[in-house]
């Protein structure tokens, strides 16, 4: 046989083997991830395999939050502010290359996040020498650098860093998520330090038919009544594991202390008298503003479906709608049916639950499943 001829027999050889590892590489890939989210398919490969191709990579799951006034929502969009555009370019003056961001779960305009979460790859480069193979960063030193390129944003802040194996994906491995909504009630304007933080409504609320109205909601049904018509999930079934509504004490202007803390029971009582949800001002004119909270917990959310339910649930508060209109909303399965939906401004993504790699379970456990809620300090996150 002439040389030329086994070359080709080698390649030959090559090539009859490359289907059978591609086979493998997804054979593990998830059937129900593929249904429900055709578009993305999560990498199989270890952080092992990734290591051994190249010592310079590493996926890592961030924390981060941020006021999303601003924001032309979370996805990247061209010629628009958004979270996962801003965190790129971050990103890029850190290492000195483009990286893709995944986010856990997006977030539309206006909408705020104490915690939404998200992972990406970075291979580590030598500056002086290129060649050279260096361990990924410490996920400290990704949190303070980022943050460092991300101080003139002043709305958005990396909380946690963490590094994951390769194959862990912030939006699959996601078991569920929670929303916050804010709504003040009262005939007085806003406080400034409120001003899009809340949805700010002139009516009284029956908070008794509004709990009763979110024990209809709560479980398993279709929601096709709860969700936009631009929704592009192949289902309207969702499981909502809890809807709750109640009032609470919280305030703009001391969001960062805990209502527990003795720092905010020692501040001097003419301040507090300043506090735009209660008491009263320098003047002696009466806040009327009382401040609700509902809390929305399941794996996965329709489009909207938070602020429709919410939209509902005002609807029953002012008298509008009785929880019996409710249950005829829901099996009326059509967005139609329901109230006006809430404004964007009142919602905040508070966190979102994983069951972290071993490695990562106790380092997790101490930041980023425990995030603190500035909507609902007393709260901590699971």
């Amino acid at each position: 046989m002439t040389e030329f001829a086994k070359r080709i027999s080698e390649c030959s050889e090559q090539a009859s083997k490359i289907p059978e590892e591609k086979e493998e590489d997804h054979q593990n890939d998830s059937v129900e991830e593929e249904e429900e989210y055709p578009e993305e398919v999560p990498e199989t490969r270890t952080v092992t395999e990734v290591m051994s191709t190249n010592k310079r990579i590493q996926r890592y799951l961030i924390a981060v939050e941020y006021i999303g006034t601003r924001f032309s929502g979370s996805q990247k969009q061209l010629n628009c502010r958004t979270v996962v555009g801003v965190l790129e370019e971050a990103f890029h003056k850190f290492i000195g290359q483009p990286v893709s961001i995944s986010l856990s779960s997006r977030t539309d305009a206006g909408v705020h996040a104490a915690s939404n979460v998200c992972h990406v790859d970075v291979e580590r480069i030598s500056k002086r020498k290129p060649g050279e193979v260096l361990p990924p960063h410490d996920s400290s030193v990704v949190r303070r650098a980022v943050n460092h390129f991300l101080q003139s944003e002043g709305d958005i802040m990396v909380t946690d860093v963490r590094c994951v194996p390769s194959d862990f994906h912030a939006r699959f491995r996601a078991q569920e998520r929670t929303y916050f909504y804010r709504i003040l009630s009262g005939p007085e304007p806003l406080s400034v330090f409120e001003k899009d933080r809340a949805w700010h409504v002139t009516e009284e609320l029956d908070l008794h038919a509004m709990q009763e109205a979110c024990k209809v909601l709560v479980g398993c049904h279709d929601f096709s009544s709860f969700r936009a018509s631009g929704c592009q999930a192949n289902s309207p079934i969702r499981t909502l594991d809890e809807l709750h509504v109640s009032e609470v004490v919280s305030t703009a202007l001391f969001s960062s202390i805990n209502q527990d803390s003795p720092v905010l029971s020692s501040i001097d009582n003419s301040i507090k008298l300043g506090m735009p949800n209660g008491g009263s001002n320098v003047f002696g004119i009466r806040k009327k503003h009382r401040s609700y909270e509902v809390i929305a917990r399941a794996r996965s959310f329709l489009y909207h479906q938070v602020r429709l339910i919410v939209g509902v649930l005002k609807a029953v508060g002012t008298g509008e709608l009785t929880v019996s209109d409710v249950e005829r909303i829901l099996k009326a399965k059509t967005v139609t049916a329901a109230s006006p939906m809430a404004p964007a401004c009142g919602l905040s993504l508070g966190f979102v639950k994983y069951d972290l790699p071993e490695d990562d379970q106790t380092d997790a456990a101490e930041s980023l499943e425990t995030c603190p809620d500035p909507v609902s300090r007393k709260r901590r996150l699971q």
